[in-house]
């Protein structure tokens, strides 16, 4: 598994840990990083991709609401949000991670944590994200 694939893994279980337990997010990424070594690539870019996510919630959370038909946020499964979050992220903010590389993270995440049909509905919707953020980026 490459860097960057577990630095997100770390974002999804603190994304969750932080909405299940209300805990403050400095705390939360503390604690999962210290219950392992992680080396320092892991530690720098899931900081960065969590505080990020974390610091723009509201905004990525209306986005996901835009574009998920027939769903209310507080309906959706907690891992398919969070994945969805931490990916909208990518997409928006990280700007050397190629579209492709984050969906297809992004559902292969939702296969290994979530249900049968999480990586179909997260590629359905990123997908979309993505196609129309790009075409009003170029227009």
């Amino acid at each position: 598994m490459g860097n960057r694939r577990k630095a997100r893994e770390l974002v999804l279980e603190a994304l969750y840990r932080v909405e299940v337990t209300q805990d403050g997010p400095d705390e939360v990424l503390r604690d999962v990083f210290s219950r392992r070594e992680y080396n320092q690539e892991i530690k720098e870019y899931s900081s960065v991709l969590f505080k990020t996510t974390a610091n723009h919630l509201k905004e990525i959370d209306s986005i996901i609401a835009e574009y998920v038909e027939n769903w209310d946020l507080s309906r959706m499964a907690i891992l398919d949000k969070n994945i969805l979050r931490f990916a909208i992220c990518e997409l928006l903010y990280v700007k050397d991670i190629p579209m492709k590389v984050t969906l297809n993270e992004a559902i292969e995440i939702a296969k290994k944590y979530s249900t049968q049909d999480s990586g179909r509905f997260i590629n359905g919707v990123i997908d979309r994200i993505a196609k129309e953020r790009r075409r009003s980026d170029t227009d």
